[in-house]
This record gives structure tokens, C-alpha cells and sequence, in this order.
């Protein structure tokens, strides 16, 4: 076996952006494992480690050369690889051509079975790693992808990268690997931080190169990230239980901003306490990558966190620095929000008539007319008090007015947000405060939802005004599109009419429509709604599938067209247990449904003549008429599991109609009275399952 050591290859650059550099360190990764696979060379582990100016992946105990290979391959029979007279066949010249050898070459033996074979035998030498390393790693730095970020080009080289390469260095052991990119050649170098050990350094072993960086004052991503965290816990820690608001991207992108990581802490003017906390922080995190401190009580403090990339001994100048920094933007957000509240909130809604929802629906201020009528039904239909009713359709009105202040033009993520404190600061009652900061969500699967009704009731009108509006011009989303979220707000919606049963989504579909009819918006809105229905549908059936519930159940529930989330999910529930429980009962009645409901004649209707009747045909009608009520009652209670226990309940009388009465008789009076008597049977079913569907299979 042959001798290893470890293989390094470094790409040292300009200062490379946070999403590309995690992007290219998981792609490095892959590649150099499925190149070391392809050149044959034995290996251990492989890691990557990168910092904003380089990315390095290093593989343990890399083999110097490949191993030798003696390969041999059986083939077709002898008999069957050459003729009487020795030559051989095409059998034989195609299994040599396969293995890459001559015909001439082929061997005959005897293997284990005891019969002859032609077996063709092959010696690949070994091979230095040398080479074999030097044309993976050129092919490694040219395949690594940068999307969404143009590659650069520098000098008169047409090769490119996210940035300028300025060093390689590739090693395997302590002997140079000849890579050549770009007109940058490989050596045993590498670059220490800029200011504190600025220059090369030298890399005796690749197996020594992180230790070199190290007392280069460079650290990869995983150590820096130990350092930053270890330090914000200190902070935390001295003041007492506080906490450091990190969120994960602004976390990741201050980790690859620096290479010597230092926590600092920094404290802005007393006065910028009184402007909402989330333009602050976003004002400090977004712009300035700046972490805000909340004291134990969840209260905003005048601190923050800075991580620092400069030498040890110049942290006052730093955190000075950054001081003045954040009182420029904390007084923009600062003047912002003064002068927002200068202007009624009102005012804002009136001037939404020149901003664009959709450019074939119109502006905002449409927008917010037709959610004003909107969240009235989701109230209306939710029951609430005339108080509340006033609430919902004020909370809409005022919902999108904060688009157009300035605050939100600067921070767009603060929309909803700044609104609930210019209602709250124009008088607005709380639950219209609440539900201006809240009708955006759920932004995503799994958000939260609006806490209140009035809230709910605004979000759902958004959302739903959008869902319709789309499909009444013709764009709904395709399997590859949804440029206006219309999946997501479908999901929001069904979402939070589950906590709402006795809201009609149908009703509101239809009142939504309507709303845009009002406002001179031509389209079919019987055709529109039903393909609005259709994809709330869709979208309950993934719901349903996701919660484990069977394919023919979903079917059965879909088929007799509920749409309510509630309705819809609480149906198959219960269908799905009475199943469950009683297997056998439901898988006859829905046979005996199917057969009744294959044999019955619409046309025919369901009156039924008891005089033509039989014994067996009079118990079923008597049960029918008792089930129809049982049935009809436990839906209205919502009582869904008593309803197919109801429906269970004609599994007797329906058995002993089909055993002992010949439906189709030679009367033929006889024959349609028995066959409405079954249309009277299968009607009872309507209301509640499409039960033919569980007998489909």
C-alpha cells in the first residue's frame, strides 16, 4: 500500500461575500470526494474551512500514488467465444472490445463450476498522486458555482471567480502541487490577517496549515463562530440574564465578516428608546450587522453587540466608530417615525390610490375597499358582537395605510408593524392595533397566527382578495410559478379559518368576487369561483395526506364538494376512525352504497309508492326515513363520527333489500319504485361522504 499524506488545496482571494462563500465551501466539499473517488487515490477524512478570503478543503491521509490494479473479468464460454477452428467469435471480440483489450489477449480456463471461460486480464499501473491532484484541483476551482453572483474576471485571463484569486496554495505533505488558474500559480504560502500578521506565511505540512493560520491570527468558521457566541454569552451573562438578539443569516454573515473575531459591546442615545424597537433593530442588524441586547424583562437596552475583525488594543476606537455609526441611522429611523406621525393615518389610506396592487387590478386603495367588505363577513359569519364587526372593517381600512410612510418605505420588513403604532398612536382601540401588526401573518408554514378575531378577520381578507383576484385574471400559479405567493396564502388562509368553523370559505369566495365585479372587473365569477373552490381543495387534500389520512378517504370527503378547513379535515377524521373501528361495516356499506347508487335511476326521483312495496322494501324505506333525521342531526351538531355511525346503521336493511327483493322486476311500476326507493337510500349519503369512493379500490 502506498504512503499518505495529507492534501491541502487553499484559494486565496479579495474579501468574498457571506452567501456565496457558504455556498462554495459545501460545494467544495462535494466535489474534492467525488474527484478523489474518480482518480483512484486512497484517502481518510475530508474537510472544508473557510474565511471571507479563502476556502480550503483538506484530505487526510491522501495516498502518494494509486494502488496497482490486476484486473480480470470472465467471459462467455469457450465453446461459445471461438469457433471449431480457434477463432473467435463476435461474442469473443465484443467482450474483449468491452474490457479494453485484444481478442489475441483472452485467456482460457477452467473456473470453479468446472467449465471453460475466456477471462480477460488487465494491469493498471500505479500513478503519482502528484498529477492526479494537480488536474482535480484546477477542475475543482473552475466547476465552483456562484449563483445569483457574477464571477469576476482580472488582467487578461477570461477564467473567473466571485472575486480575484491571489493565492493557491496546494500541498500534499510538505511537496508543492502544480496548480496553475487564472495566472495564479500554487506554492507553499499562505496570507495571515491583514493587519495583524499581514503577508505569507509559510506551510511547512498541509497537515500543519490550520495551526499556521491560527498563529497567523486567522480562525475558520466554526472556531469563529465558537468565539462570537462564547463572547455574547459573557455579555449576557454579566448583565444578568439579558439577551442578544442573533438571527441566524445576520449571525452566519457577521461569522464571514471577520477572520480574528472580537465582541465588543456599543451603547446608542437615550432618546432613540422612544422610537418603535423594530426599526432600531432592524435599522442595526440589517444595515449595520449590529446585535441589540434585551434586558431580562424582554425590554430593549441602549446596548449592542459589535464584532470586530481589528487588532486587540484598538477596541474603544471601534466601539467609538461604530457609535457614531449607529447614531446616524437610529436618527433617520428616529425622524422617520416623527414625521410619520405628523400625518394622519387616514390620510396614508387615501393616498394608497397611486400605488399599484396589480396592474390589472388596481391600486391599494381598491384593495382596501374590498378587504373593508371582506373582513366584515369573516366577522359576521364568525358571530361576533357589532363592536367587534366595527373593529374588523376599521382594522382593514387602516391595514396597508403604514406602505406609504416613510418609515416602511425605508424598512420595508416593518409593514403591519408601524401601523399597529400609528393606529395606537392616533387613538385606535387595541384589538384595531393588533390586528394592523398582525394581518401579514402567517408569512410562512408554521408562522404565527393573528392572536384575535379582528385580526384573523383582516388577514384573511388580504389574503384571500389576492387568492381570488389572481385567479379572476387568469394567473393562477403553475407548477413552476406563483409569483404572487398565491400557495402560501391559500395555506395562511385554510390555516386560520381551522380555528373558525362557522366561517363559510364558499360564502366569502363568492363576496370576494363580488367585490371586484363591484369595482368593474370583468370575468365568469361561476367560473372563477369554482376554480378558486378547486384549489382550496387541492390544497386540503396535501393538508389531509400530510396528516396520514388515506388517499379514498380524502376522496370521499372531496367528492361531495366541502371546502371548509375545519369541516373538511374533521370529516375525514372521523370517517378515517369509524373505518378504523369497524372495517368490516364500512367496507359493506360502501360496497352496498355503490351497488345502490350503480343501480338507481336519477331521473326516476325518490318518491316512493309503500303500497308496491314489500315487507323487506317498507323496513328499509322506515330505516331510511329514521336515518335521514339521525343523519341530518348530527351534521348540524357537527357531529361527524355520529353521522357515520348513523349511515352504519342501514347496513341491516340494505343487506336484507339486495337478499331478498329483485329489483329489477318484470312490473315495471314494481321495478321504478324499487329503483327511487334506492335513490332515496344513496341520497342520505350526499351530505356527508361520497362513500363510493371507499369501494373504488
Amino acid at each position: 500500500m502506498a504512503e499518505t499524506r495529507d492534501f491541502l488545496l487553499e484559494i486565496g482571494t479579495e474579501e468574498m461575500p457571506s452567501a456565496p462563500l457558504m455556498n462554495a465551501q459545501k460545494q467544495l466539499g462535494t466535489i474534492i470526494e467525488r474527484g478523489m473517488a474518480e482518480t483512484g487515490l486512497a484517502h481518510g477524512a475530508i474537510r472544508t474551512l473557510s474565511t471571507p478570503r479563502r476556502l480550503a478543503v483538506i484530505v487526510e491521509a491522501c495516498a502518494t500514488a494509486t494502488d496497482e490494479v490486476h484486473d480480470v473479468k470472465r467471459g462467455p464460454a469457450a465453446q461459445i467465444a471461438f469457433d471449431a477452428d480457434g477463432a473467435p467469435t463476435k461474442a469473443a471480440l465484443g467482450f474483449a472490445r468491452k474490457c479494453g483489450v485484444d481478442a489475441a489477449a483472452l485467456v482460457r480456463r477452467v473456473d470453479t463450476d468446472g467449465r471453460e471461460y475466456v477471462f480477460a486480464e488487465k494491469t493498471i499501473p500505479s500513478a503519482p498522486a502528484l498529477p492526479l491532484l494537480s488536474a482535480l484541483s484546477e477542475r475543482t476551482i473552475a466547476s465552483l458555482e456562484w449563483p445569483n453572483y457574477r464571477s469576476q474576471r482580472w488582467g487578461s485571463e477570461h477564467a473567473g471567480f466571485v472575486r480575484p484569486i491571489r493565492w493557491i496554495c496546494a500541498l500534499l505533505g510538505s511537496e508543492v502541487v502544480p496548480v496553475s488558474y487564472a495566472d495564479v500559480t500554487s506554492g507553499s504560502t499562505t496570507r495571515g490577517h491583514r493587519v495583524l500578521a499581514p503577508g505569507d506565511h509559510a506551510v511547512p505540512e498541509a497537515s500543519c496549515y490550520e495551526r499556521v493560520l491560527e498563529d497567523a491570527f486567522v480562525l475558520g468558521e466554526k472556531r469563529r463562530a465558537e468565539v462570537i457566541r462564547a463572547g455574547i454569552a459573557a455579555i449576557e451573562q454579566e448583565r444578568g440574564g439579558a439577551h442578544v438578539d442573533t438571527p441566524k443569516r445576520i449571525f452566519d454573515e457577521v461569522v464571514n465578516l471577520c477572520e480574528w473575531p472580537s465582541v465588543l459591546v456599543g451603547t446608542f442615545d437615550e432618546q432613540f428608546l422612544a422610537v418603535p424597537h423594530e426599526i432600531i433593530c432592524e435599522s442595526m442588524l440589517s444595515n449595520q450587522r449590529y446585535f441589540p441586547v434585551y434586558a431580562a424583562d424582554g425590554s430593549l437596552t441602549r446596548e449592542f453587540v459589535v464584532v470586530s475583525n481589528a487588532a486587540p488594543g484598538t477596541e474603544a476606537t471601534v466601539v467609538d466608530g461604530n457609535e457614531r455609526v449607529v447614531r446616524a441611522r437610529l436618527y433617520d429611523a428616529k425622524f422617520f417615525y416623527d414625521e410619520d406621525l405628523r400625518v394622519p393615518l387616514d390620510e396614508y389610506v387615501e393616498r394608497l390610490s397611486v400605488v399599484t396592487f396589480q396592474e390589472k387590478l388596481g391600486t391599494m386603495r381598491a384593495k382596501v375597499s374590498r378587504m373593508e367588505t371582506l373582513a366584515g363577513a369573516v366577522a359576521e359569519l364568525a358571530g361576533t358582537d357589532a363592536e367587534t364587526h366595527r373593529e374588523a372593517v376599521r382594522a382593514a381600512h387602516l391595514a396597508k395605510g403604514d406602505l406609504v410612510s416613510q418609515a416602511v418605505v425605508e424598512f420595508t420588513n416593518q409593514q403591519g408593524v408601524m401601523g399597529g403604532y400609528y393606529a395606537a398612536a392616533a387613538g385606535e382601540p387595541a384589538a384595531v392595533c393588533q390586528a394592523i401588526r398582525e394581518h401579514y401573518r402567517p408569512r410562512f408554514a408554521g408562522d404565527e397566527l393573528p392572536e384575535g378575531i379582528v385580526g384573523k378577520a383582516v388577514a384573511i381578507a388580504d389574503k384571500l382578495d389576492t387568492i381570488c383576484g389572481i385567479f379572476a385574471i387568469d394567473e393562477a400559479p403553475t407548477g413552476s410559478s406563483d409569483p404572487y405567493a398565491v400557495r402560501r396564502a391559500t395555506i395562511g388562509v385554510i390555516s386560520m379559518l381551522k380555528e373558525l368553523p362557522s366561517v363559510s370559505l364558499a360564502a366569502l369566495i363568492d363576496t370576494a368576487l363580488a367585490s371586484y365585479a363591484d369595482q368593474g372587473l370583468a370575468f365568469d365569477s361561476a367560473d372563477v369561483a369554482g376554480k378558486v373552490r378547486a384549489f382550496f381543495a387541492g390544497r386540503l387534500a396535501a393538508i389531509a395526506k400530510d396528516e396520514g389520512i388515506a388517499a379514498d378517504i380524502i376522496d370521499a370527503i372531496s367528492a361531495i364538494g366541502i371546502i371548509d378547513p375545519a369541516e373538511f379535515l374533521a370529516r375525514a377524521r372521523a370517517l378515517a376512525d369509524a373505518r378504523a373501528n369497524s372495517p368490516e361495516l364500512f367496507e359493506d356499506l360502501s360496497t352496498a352504497y355503490t351497488r345502490a347508487a350503480h343501480l338507481g335511476d336519477a331521473s326516476l326521483g325518490t318518491d316512493c309508492d309503500a303500497s308496491l312495496m314489500t315487507e323487506p322494501e317498507t323496513a328499509l324505506l322506515a330505516a331510511i326515513e329514521h336515518g335521514r333525521g339521525a343523519v341530518a342531526d348530527r351534521l348540524e351538531a357537527k357531529d361527524f363520527a355520529g353521522a357515520f355511525t348513523a349511515l352504519a346503521e342501514l347496513r341491516e336493511p340494505i343487506d336484507r333489500f339486495f337478499v331478498e327483493v329483485l329489483v329489477m322486476d318484470e312490473d315495471t311500476r314494481v321495478k321504478e319504485n324499487r329503483l327511487r326507493l334506492l335513490n332515496r337510500f344513496s341520497g342520505i349519503f350526499a351530505d356527508v361522504a361520497d362513500i363510493g369512493c371507499l369501494s373504488k379500490k
